[in-house]
């Protein structure tokens, strides 16, 4: 008797919630339809000038410009990336953006069964519907570009890095709907950034991010001319690094997170005298230079809070990796805070910004993976990436891997 009251009041609740679970699909549904608009006029660009940092006579891409569609009686905004004909000397908009902003409004019947194709994962279903809402018929989109699109989830975690020759990798936690996700972003030697892997974890433990680094090796991650791991001081993430990589890495742990960590230990009047004194420490270019002003703040933190001073003594040496490597000035902008995961997760924040409802951890993961994805062909290359040959010969220097190898 009891139990059939408590079903009672479940579905009395769920009538009464019923418009805000539809609106909350809608806007995933919206969110959904503006990376697809996207990608396909990403797709476009790229069929006509080339991907990125590839030379083409006749076409360049020249910057973006604010623009929008209509989904349902939403006006949403999107990013339209414009061509230059160097022949003729005009600048123009991918051709698809004009179709769809005279197609006719995905609504009614038609979003609702875009809807449905979401949330059942019938993905190729809803491109199609997405294809025929834009004024495209099938027979415009390419069979492989339909296919990909349906599979652009699964693609994403099961690409092939052989291909990639990576010198460093990034990892750091992201909060989403109350759940911690964990992100890798890898740099190669050419400076492009590569998003690799996530998972879902309720804390940044050794075992679930040893689990991530070993699904990169068999996805064929290279790693034998060593790696620079940046992350903050999680121990359970370097733990996890150093038994998966072993005498083929090196921690930098990021100075930002180390910085912000000491001072919080500080009272609100000296917190921003000791920030200022630790990031001044770290912009001192030279190793030991640096070691010893931070030395000196462990001295003085002891007689103020010995929370603080230990603190920035722990782990110290790991916050001045790239100063041991003499490459702090080269390449400290980049690789000595997790500032290009940072910016990674507020895209990935800024994608999500209308996705309210999450139904389950399948939906999250799906939904990362599609903003990851949208995020890489936007990246750009890092700053003074012509340096990394550097970095790459210092590691190997720092590891005696010759050694190993010769051996």
């Amino acid at each position: 008797m009891e139990s059939n009251k408590i079903l009672e009041k479940l579905g009395e609740s769920i009538k009464n919630r019923s418009e805000e679970i539809e609106k909350a699909l809608v806007e995933s549904t919206v969110g959904f339809i503006k990376l697809m608009a996207e990608f396909l006029i990403e797709n476009e660009v790229n069929e006509k000038v080339g991907k990125r940092y590839k030379r083409n006579k006749r076409y360049s891409r020249w910057g973006r410009k604010p623009g929008s569609i209509w989904v349902d009686e939403e006006k949403v905004r999107i990013e339209v990336p414009r061509i230059k004909d160097k022949e003729n000397n005009k600048v123009e908009n991918a051709e698809i953006y004009s179709r769809i902003r005279k197609a006719k409004r995905p609504k009614g019947k038609r979003l609702r069964k875009l809807i449905l194709g979401l949330s059942q994962n019938r993905y190729e279903e809803a491109v199609k519907e997405l294809a025929d809402s834009f004024g495209l018929s099938q027979s415009s989109l390419s069979r492989e570009f339909i296919e990909e699109s349906s599979r652009i989830l699964e693609e994403f975690q099961k690409r092939d890095l052989s291909k990639y020759d990576f010198v460093s990798i990034m990892i750091d936690g992201k909060y989403l709907a109350k759940e911690q996700m964990i992100i890798a972003i890898g740099i190669t030697v050419k400076g492009e950034k590569i998003p690799l892997e996530f998972i879902q974890s309720t804390t940044e433990n050794s075992l679930a991010v040893k689990g991530l680094l070993q699904r990169l090796i068999e996805r064929n991650l290279r790693f034998e001319e060593g790696l620079l791991v940046v992350c903050d001081g999680s121990k359970g993430i370097i733990k996890a690094v150093k038994e998966v990589f072993g005498e083929y890495v090196l921690i930098q742990r990021c100075q930002w997170h180390k910085r912000e960590n000491v001072v919080s230990y500080l009272n609100e009047e000296i917190k921003e005298r000791y920030r200022r004194k630790i990031q001044l420490a770290y912009y001192e270019p030279d190793y030991k230079e640096a070691k010893g002003k931070l030395l000196e703040i462990i001295e003085e933190l002891k007689d103020i809070n010995l929370s603080a001073s230990r603190s920035l003594e722990e782990g110290l040496e790991e916050t001045l990796t790239l100063h041991r490597l003499g490459l702090v000035e080269e390449l400290g902008k980049s690789l000595t805070t997790t500032n290009i995961i940072e910016n990674v997760n507020s895209g990935i924040s800024r994608i999500l910004r209308n996705v309210k409802f999450w139904r389950n951890s399948s939906m999250r993961a799906r939904w990362i993976a599609i903003a990851l994805v949208d995020l890489e062909q936007r990246m750009k290359r890092i700053k003074s990436y012509r340096k990394l040959p550097k970095l790459r010969e210092a590691i190997k220097k720092e590891l005696r891997l010759k050694e190993i190898l010769v051996a």
